[in-house]
């Protein structure tokens, strides 16, 4: 009851929040912004990063979220209340708490992640510059800190999607998503987004 009267007041005092698909590189963060695209949410994107063989449905990016760590103005979130936006889970914590966020994390297995982000690596011949067990070690506290940071922050609401289950099962999870941000989406539109094919690295 406390959480809902907090959340009342937060939205009377910040308005709309701001919709924040977030995660680990890899983990399936471009597949929920298509969906919640295609469910009739606007998303935040400068169109900067092309489509390729690797996001062959495009990667909704904001270069602006690249400087979020620094000390720099963060006034344009505000515009984006009401929108959707992808942030890395790196970045979760420096989000200013003058916005309310409701946050879909997406999880992914660690071993399917380091193994996309190798392949995509190497179409692009590019080394990671680090062993599988060192990055698996970055990955595992990133995401400790993201989890840590996401139950103690009260301007954030989180729904984690896990994204082979999202693949098994798209409708079910277009209708959370749809509940989670309180709006009336198209679910039949955001099921079709979903490809079976793209789920390339399986664990």
């Amino acid at each position: 009851m406390r959480s809902k009267v907090v959340g009342w007041f937060r939205r009377r005092i910040y308005g709309d929040p701001i919709i924040v698909v977030s995660g680990l590189p890899r983990s399936g963060t471009s597949m929920a912004m298509k969906m919640l695209e295609a469910g009739g949410i606007s998303t935040v994107t400068d169109g900067n990063r092309a489509a390729d063989e690797d996001n062959p449905k495009g990667y909704y990016e904001d270069d602006r979220v690249l400087d979020l760590a620094k000390e720099v103005d963060k006034e344009w979130l505000k515009a984006t209340r009401g929108r959707a936006v992808k942030i890395i889970s790196y970045l979760l914590r420096h989000l200013p708490s003058d916005n309310n966020y409701k946050v879909v994390f997406m999880r992914r297995e660690l071993t399917e992640v380091l193994a996309s982000q190798a392949k995509m690596l190497e179409r692009r011949g590019e080394e990671s510059g680090a062993e599988d067990s060192s990055m698996r070690e970055f990955f595992e506290a990133d995401l400790w800190k993201a989890n840590y940071h996401l139950k103690r922050a009260p301007h954030m609401q989180v729904l984690d999607f896990h994204y082979s289950s999202v693949i098994e099962d798209p409708e079910v999870h277009a209708r959370m998503l749809a509940d989670f941000v309180g709006r009336d989406l198209d679910v039949r539109a955001m099921v079709s987004i979903v490809d079976p094919d793209l789920y390339r690295n399986r664990a």
